[in-house]
C-alpha cells in the first residue's frame, strides 16, 4: 500500500501536480518514517514550491537516514541557497561532488551558488568543467563570462593589470562580440604598457558599439600616449558629442590642445573645468592636467586633487583596511626610507636625485628603492641601482602586493616622487604600507585630503617637501599635507649629470650674430598671454631669435602661425629636436636668456639651465607649480630675475636685452658659483633633507 502511494505521488510530482503529491508524500511517511525517498521527495515538493525552511528540514531528514545519496545532497544545497544559507549549500555540493566527481548538474548548482556569494574565482572553476563536456552550454558561457568579467574588474581596480588582462582575455574566447570585454582589456592593457594593443581592443569595441562615448575617449587616451595628438583630439571630440557631459573626455581634449599650442576657444572651457572641480566632486577631472590650465587657483587645485583621491582610492583604501598595515612595528635602528617611482632610468629624475641618493648618511638611515617602471640598462640606472641600500623592482606586483612587500621591509617613511602624473601608482602609498607617507617632486602641488563617513577628513599624504618660497606660510591652507620647508629649495639636483660635446651654433640652427631667447618647457606650457610677450621682445630686438623645444608638429605648426599674426617672421623661431639629455644640456652654451613659462614654471629645464650657466627670467603666480622657478633663482642667488607679472617680466627681459653686461654679470656668477650656491650643494641638500626626515618621524611618534 505505501509503495503504491508513493509512486503514485511521484507520478503527480512529475506532471507538476504538487499539491497532490504532497499529500500521498505525508501519507507514506506517516506509516513509514524512515523512507528516505519519500523525505527526500516531500522537501523537492516544498523547494519546487518555494518553502524553503520546510524543504531544508524535509531533505536533512533524508540525509540523515541515507548521507551519501547524491542526489538529496544535490536538493539540500538548492534548498539551503534558496534559505539564504550559502556557506551550508555550498558544503552540500561539494559533498556531493566527492561522492560523485563527474556529475555535471551538481557542479553546475555548486558553481551558482559560488556565484550568488560573489566568490567569482572559485564559481569559474566549475563553470570551466561543465564547458568542458558541453561547450555549448550558452547559460553556463555567459555565467563564466560574468565571473571572469567580474574577476577582471575587481583585479583592474587593485592595481593587478596582469591578472585583469587575463580574465578579461579568457572571457572574449567566450563572447568574443561584447564590446565591454574589449573595452575592459584595453584598459587593462593600457596600464600594463601595451598601447598598440589596447588600440585593438578600443576599436574593435567602437565597431561593436559605436556610440559609447568612454571608449572614444580611452582610444584618446592611448592615441595621445602614442603621440597621435591629432586622432586623440578627434576621439575626444566624438566622445563629447556622444556625451557632452564626460568631464573627464572635456579635460584630456583641452590638455592636448594645450600640448599642441591650440588655443582657440580654452579660456571658456578652462572656466567650464574649473566649475567642475568646484561644483562636481565625482567628475574625473586630472589634478595634472588642471594644474598645468591658467587662471587656476591653488584653492580649485587642492579641490581637483581632493576629488581625483577619493575617486580613484576610495575603494582601494576601503580593502586596504584588512591589511593591517596600521599596526604599530618596533622602531628601526635606522630610519627605513622608501623612494617609488617609475622613473629609476635615463630620465630628468635621475638628473635631480641620483647624487643626493649617493650622499645619504647610510649609518643613520636605510634607503630603499621601489620601480615600478621600465629597466632601460643604462648608465644612470646602474648609477641608481647601486646608490640605494636595496632596489625593488615591483612592475609585476599589484597595488596592494606592492604595499605588502613595502610594509614587509619595514619602511618608516614612503616618498612618491611620481604623484598624480601620467605613471602614478599611488594608490600603492593610499595603502599606507609605511607610517609616514610623503610628496615630493614629481606632483608639484598638493595630493589632496580622504573624505571617511563621519569621520574627520585625513590628506593622502602625510607631508608635501617643499620650501618657504614655493610656499609660503598664508599659502598653507591650499595643500593638505603639512609643509616640511626645507632651507633654500626643494629641488636637489645632481652635480655629476653628463655634458655630452658642445655643438656648432650652424648644427643648432642658430644665426652666428643673433642673440638667442630659449625656452626648452614643454609645449603645454606655453600660454597665448606669455606667446605675446616673446613675440614683443622679438619685435624689440631684430637681431634676436627664440629658441624652443621641437615638442611636436602640431605645437610647431600652431605657434609659427601665432607668430606670423603677431607679425613675427618664421625663421626667427627655431626649433630644437629631442636629443639625448647630455647633448640637450650642451646645447644650451649658445642660449643667452632663458624665458621661462607661466603659470607652469621651468621645473628641471630651469636648473638644467641655471646649470648651464643660462640666466633664468621667471614670472612666479600663487600656485605651486608657478613658483618653483623662483625657489630656483632666489637658491642661486639671482632674485633679480623674478618677476611678479607679465608687465615686470617683460620689462626686465628688455632691460638686460638693452644692458648685455649686466646679462654677461649673472652668467659669470653661475659659471663660478655652480658648485657652491645652495641649490647646487647636493651634500649640504642631503643633510636638511635628513634632519627634515628625523623630524618627521618625531612627530609621529609624539
Amino acid at each position: 500500500m505505501a509503495q503504491s502511494q508513493y509512486l503514485t505521488a511521484v507520478q503527480y510530482h512529475r506532471e507538476g501536480q504538487f499539491a497532490e503529491a504532497e499529500a500521498l508524500y505525508q501519507q507514506v511517511l506517516a506509516t513509514q518514517p524512515k523512507l528516505a525517498d519519500a523525505h527526500h521527495m516531500l522537501g523537492l515538493v516544498y523547494y519546487q514550491t518555494n518553502r524553503n525552511a520546510l524543504a531544508v528540514t524535509q531533505l536533512e531528514q533524508a540525509l540523515a537516514i541515507n548521507p551519501k545519496e547524491v542526489d538529496y545532497l544535490n536538493h539540500y544545497g538548492l534548498a539551503l541557497r534558496a534559505s539564504g544559507n550559502m556557506d551550508a549549500s555550498i558544503k552540500s555540493f561539494q559533498q556531493a561532488i566527492l561522492l560523485r566527481p563527474k556529475d555535471l548538474d551538481v557542479q553546475l548548482n555548486l558553481g551558482n551558488t559560488l556565484l550568488a556569494a560573489n566568490r567569482f574565482e572559485e564559481a569559474a572553476g566549475y563553470y570551466r568543467r561543465v564547458l568542458r563536456v558541453r561547450p555549448k552550454a550558452d547559460d553556463v558561457r555567459e555565467a563564466l563570462c560574468h565571473c571572469l568579467s567580474t574577476l577582471g574588474n575587481q583585479a583592474h581596480l587593485l592595481g593587478n593589470f596582469t591578472q585583469a588582462e587575463a580574465c578579461f582575455q579568457e572571457a572574449l574566447l567566450f563572447s568574443p562580440q561584447d564590446a565591454a570585454l574589449l573595452y575592459n582589456l584595453g584598459n587593462a592593457q593600457r596600464e600594463l604598457g601595451k598601447p598598440n594593443e589596447a588600440v585593438k581592443q578600443y576599436q574593435k569595441a567602437i565597431q561593436l558599439a559605436p556610440s559609447d562615448a568612454d571608449t572614444h575617449n580611452n582610444l584618446g587616451n592611448v592615441q595621445r600616449e602614442l603621440g597621435q595628438l591629432d586622432l586623440a583630439v578627434a576621439s575626444y571630440q566624438t566622445a563629447l558629442t556622444l556625451n557632452p557631459e564626460l568631464h573627464h573626455a572635456k579635460v584630456h581634449l583641452v590638455h592636448q590642445k594645450q600640448h599642441m599650442c591650440d588655443w582657440q576657444g580654452l579660456a571658456e572651457d578652462i572656466q567650464q573645468i574649473r566649475q567642475w572641480v568646484m561644483h562636481e566632486p565625482s567628475a574625473q577631472i586630472s589634478p595634472f592636467a588642471f594644474l598645468a590650465m591658467s587662471t587656476t587657483t591653488a584653492a580649485e587645485q587642492k579641490a581637483c586633487a581632493t576629488n581625483w583621491a577619493n575617486n580613484r582610492y576610495g575603494q582601494l583604501i576601503q580593502h586596504g583596511k584588512q591589511l593591517h598595515f596600521a599596526q604599530p612595528a618596533p622602531p628601526n635602528k635606522k630610519i627605513k626610507v622608501a623612494y617609488l617611482s617609475a622613473d629609476f632610468r635615463l630620465h630628468p629624475l635621475a638628473f635631480l636625485i641620483s647624487e643626493l641618493i649617493e650622499l645619504h648618511d647610510k649609518n643613520q638611515f636605510e634607503i630603499h628603492a621601489f620601480s615600478y617602471g621600465t629597466n632601460d640598462k643604462t648608465n644612470a640606472r646602474i648609477r641608481l641601482e647601486k646608490a640605494f641600500h636595496r632596489f625593488h623592482d615591483i612592475r609585476s606586483l599589484s597595488e596592494i602586493d606592492a604595499a605588502k612587500k613595502i610594509h614587509s621591509h619595514g619602511i618608516d617613511i614612503l616618498v612618491d616622487l611620481t604623484g598624480f602624473t601620467q605613471t602614478s601608482r599611488s594608490g600603492i602609498a593610499a595603502l599606507r604600507p609605511a607610517k609616514i607617507n610623503v610628496n615630493w617632486l614629481g606632483f608639484p602641488g598638493t595630493m589632496g585630503d580622504l573624505h571617511h563617513n563621519n569621520e574627520p577628513s585625513t590628506p593622502l599624504f602625510d607631508y608635501l617637501l617643499t620650501d618657504s618660497f614655493i610656499t609660503p606660510p598664508t599659502s598653507a591652507q591650499h595643500y593638505a599635507e603639512k609643509l616640511a620647508l626645507l632651507p633654500h629649495s626643494y629641488q636637489p639636483n645632481d652635480r655629476k649629470r653628463p655634458v655630452g660635446k658642445t655643438p656648432t651654433r650652424e648644427a643648432c640652427k642658430l644665426p652666428e650674430d643673433a642673440f638667442v631667447f630659449c625656452s626648452f618647457n614643454q609645449s603645454f606650457k606655453i600660454t597665448p598671454d606669455v606667446f605675446s610677450v616673446w613675440m614683443r621682445l622679438l619685435a624689440a630686438a631684430p637681431k634676436s631669435v627664440l629658441w624652443l623645444l621641437d615638442c611636436n608638429p602640431w605645437a610647431k605648426q600652431n605657434l609659427l602661425r601665432e607668430a606670423k599674426i603677431r607679425g613675427i617672421e618664421a625663421e626667427r623661431i627655431i626649433f630644437a629636436p629631442r636629443v639625448t639629455i647630455a647633448d640637450h644640456l650642451a646645447r644650451h652654451a649658445h642660449a643667452d636668456l632663458f624665458l621661462d613659462t607661466q603659470p607652469y614654471n621651468a621645473h628641471t629645464t630651469c636648473s638644467d639651465a641655471l646649470w648651464m650657466g643660462v640666466p633664468v627670467l621667471t614670472c612666479v603666480g600663487d600656485t605651486f607649480a608657478s613658483r618653483v622657478a623662483g625657489s630656483l633663482l632666489q637658491a642661486a642667488g639671482l632674485a633679480q630675475l623674478i618677476s611678479y607679472s607679465l608687465e615686470e617680466y617683460e620689462s626686465i627681459a628688455m632691460s638686460l636685452i638693452q644692458n648685455k653686461n649686466n646679462l654677461t654679470s649673472i652668467k659669470e656668477k653661475l659659471r663660478a658659483e655652480n658648485m657652491t650656491s645652495p641649490l647646487f650643494d647636493t651634500a649640504k641638500f642631503a643633510q636638511s633633507l635628513e634632519e627634515s626626515y628625523r623630524a618627521m618621524m618625531t612627530h609621529h611618534s609624539i
